[in-house]
């Protein structure tokens, strides 16, 4: 398909449409939030973390040794995604282990990979 043929024909603006989407559209400081969670998304370790933790709670030498990963690579993933609100945690004795932090990030991961698999 060429590239004209994705294009109007015409220079019509369609008032109404343009006019309801800038009413219900997020503020610029919204949006500029979503790109950014969505580039902690885009790291396929971080991504890899995500996944295991939505089978299950884990410290962080589960996850090394279920990625295959140093401690201290981890580590740096995860202070990214506990900032980004992401992953908790919570300490038991000398453990600390790492969970996704509410249901909206189980959705997210659950909703690319269908997405991903269609």
């Amino acid at each position: 398909m060429e590239e004209k043929d994705l294009t109007c024909e015409t220079k019509h603006v369609h008032e109404d449409v343009c006019e309801q989407v800038f009413v219900d559209m997020p503020s610029e400081d919204t949006l500029y939030d979503v790109a950014e969670l969505f580039k902690i998304f885009g790291d396929s370790t971080r991504i890899r973390i995500l996944s295991a933790l939505a089978q299950a709670e884990m410290c962080v030498c589960d996850i090394g040794a279920v990625l295959n990963m140093t401690k201290s690579a981890v580590s740096h993933q995860l202070r990214i995604l506990r900032q980004a609100k992401l992953v908790k945690n919570r300490r038991s004795g000398k453990e600390i282990f790492y969970s996704l932090d509410d249901e909206h990030v189980l959705s997210i991961i659950k909703l690319a990979l269908e997405h991903i698999e269609e």
